[in-house]
């Protein structure tokens, strides 16, 4: 990642909760011929090691998992909001002309070895966790013990789970902290007259206490 000082986010525990947040992440491996990609819903366990693990699983019939190159570290790339900047949001360019397009978004990678997992137990434990996190604050919760044990095993015998140990974390929060002022706030007046959600949560985190993570 193209890290420029005054785009990284610092905060670990803001890092994560943004992660978390997420709740996704695009796992990207190499096949010994070129790199190939996947989305899948993860959980960032951070109780092991320095940076802790990614844990998700795959389709088996996703040749992701066979293939990626065991000594070939892995990435998994975390995406938040985006959104185009216009130049014409500068107040200052009026006066000096100076100012081009960019793009403001948040963005997290971790790196590191890639394994994998066939046992029944860590699959069962790990679709459970997902599924607790995201079924989490519903009225009426759906776990998998309200499915027939012989559905649950077919389900897990046709995934494999992955596992990426986090050795690096880089994070980046690109909300025009390079802009003065006056230019920043005209990008918030601009954004905001925006559609969509993107350009509305770019507003909301360039006009929080601080972006997620910055310290």
């Amino acid at each position: 990642m193209y890290l420029p000082r005054h785009f990284a986010l610092d905060d670990a525990d803001a890092v994560a909760a943004f992660v978390d947040a997420v709740g996704s992440a695009e796992l990207v491996t190499f096949d010994g011929t070129r790199p190939v990609a996947t989305l899948l819903p993860v959980i960032w366990d951070r109780t092991t090691g320095t940076h802790g693990r990614l844990l998700g699983h795959l389709a088996r019939a996703n040749p992701q998992w066979s293939t990626a190159e065991p000594t070939t570290q892995a990435l998994a790339i975390v995406t938040g909001p985006q959104a185009y900047v216009s130049p014409t949001w500068y107040p200052g360019r009026q006066e000096h002309g100076r100012g081009v397009p960019t793009w403001n978004y948040v963005s997290v990678h971790l790196t590191g070895p890639l394994s994998v997992h066939d046992d029944p137990a860590w699959l069962r434990d790990v679709v459970t966790r997902l599924t607790e996190r995201h079924e989490r604050g519903r009225p009426r919760p759906w776990t998998p013990a309200e499915a027939p044990d012989r559905f649950i095993d077919g389900q897990l015998r046709a995934i494999v789970g992955v596992q990426l140990d986090v050795v690096s974390v880089e994070a980046k929060g690109k909300l025009s902290q390079n802009r003065d002022p006056a230019d920043r706030d005209g990008v918030i007046r601009g954004l905001a007259e925006e559609p969509g959600p993107g350009a509305a949560a770019i507003v909301r985190l360039m006009t929080g206490d601080r972006a997620p993570g910055t310290g």
